[in-house]
């Protein structure tokens, strides 16, 4: 979930002839043409970015290519950085992840308004119906696969066989179209404010992090991400009891707050569940997670669950060009071997960016 793609699409009702269900994408991209302004002023590219996610998601689904899946992700998140409008291919293919193949598909959509491939992807019921299941938290392209095979093609067919689906599974379709929704930065803002004075009131020995693209100062989100270690909790500890507790008394608080409404799953180091503004039934329902980790390890994983994922991809080839191994964990400089020894001291992002001699970069400028 730390890196689903979510779309406001429509939902595909029974009532809906199976034959029809082919014009999906075509129902999605006449949505498209209808977006007001000022999406177009915060991503210009946006119809490039949904068609190549479209791309993605559709290998990642159907074709399980995840090579494929994760180029189209890369191209994607080059454009939606871009302040301007893509002119074409070649423009494109200066930015990183985009290469002939993706150039030559921005061609022709830029010229036609469409991609022939998708539109012969969107033609066959199968595929349409598996990307659509895959929406749903909880059922990935395996169970989508199993759900089609048994008949089951839409949503109001899924809420018929709950029998099919696990827990998780039955609460992602409970909260779908809420699920859908994008989140406003100021909504995240109070819930941040409630969850921080929420978990100071049991200790303020927590430190608490919302990550993702909510830190990168994005306008919307998709869910929320959050980071969560307590200075009696580290990487020697792991398999304490201290550990268990962190976790389950936070989230019991939450619960308490009335910020959680539903669980999808507690384990010792991750919360996954659902979230909405106390005491306010006009807002949606949010995906909200929460990684427990160790003290000494917090600040790799601030860095890394911030994201991009192509800056992350850029700072992991960046520190083993100066002979060390960054990950979420650690920071480990490399032996003449080329095996990491000890892990650094980390007690600020400012200290990855300094070991590995680069100058700090705000989460802000981190989304390309």
């Amino acid at each position: 979930m730390l890196h689903n793609v979510k779309r406001n699409l429509p939902v595909t009702s029974d009532k809906l002839n199976r034959v029809l269900l082919y014009r999906f994408r075509v129902m999605v991209l006449c949505m498209m043409g209808k977006r007001k302004a000022s999406d177009n002023i915060k991503n210009p590219n946006q119809d490039l970015c949904e068609f190549l996610m479209e791309l993605a998601n559709y290998e990642r689904n159907v074709s399980k290519n995840i090579y494929k899946y994760n180029a189209y992700r890369k191209a994607a998140n080059s454009l939606s950085s871009l302040p301007h409008r893509i002119e074409n291919g070649d423009a494109a293919k200066k930015l990183p992840g985009i290469g002939d193949k993706i150039g030559k598909k921005i061609d022709e959509f830029l010229s036609t308004g469409k991609l022939q491939k998708l539109e012969t992807i969107n033609k066959d019921e199968t595929n349409v119906a598996i990307n659509l299941l895959t929406r749903v938290s909880g059922i990935g392209p395996a169970k989508a696969k199993e759900l089609v095979d048994a008949g089951i093609k839409t949503l109001d067919e899924l809420k018929k066989s709950l029998d099919k689906l696990n827990n998780h599974q039955k609460i992602g379709l409970k909260y779908f179209e809420d699920f859908e929704k994008r989140i406003p930065r100021k909504e995240i803002e109070k819930i941040e404010k409630i969850m921080k004075d929420a978990i100071m009131e049991l200790s303020n020995e927590y430190i608490v992090t919302i990550c993702g693209s909510y830190r990168r100062n994005k306008e919307e989100s998709g869910d929320i991400d959050v980071l969560l270690t307590h200075s009696t909790y580290t990487s020697k500890e792991k398999e304490s009891k201290t550990k268990v507790s962190i976790l389950k008394n936070v989230v019991e608080c939450l619960k308490k707050k009335g910020l959680i409404v539903d669980t999808l799953s507690l384990g010792s180091t991750k919360f996954m569940g659902v979230c909405r503004v106390p005491n306010d039934n006009s807002k949606p329902f949010r995906r909200l997670d929460i990684i427990l980790a160790p003290y000494d390890q917090y600040y790799c994983a601030v860095l890394y669950f911030t994201g991009s994922d192509l800056f992350n991809k850029n700072m992991r080839a960046h520190a083993l060009e100066k002979k060390y191994t960054l990950n979420e964990y650690t920071l480990k400089r490399l032996t003449p071997e080329g095996v990491p020894g000890e892990a650094e001291k980390i007690t600020s992002e400012e200290d990855i960016f300094r070991i590995l001699e680069l100058p700090y970069k705000e989460p802000k400028d981190r989304n390309a």
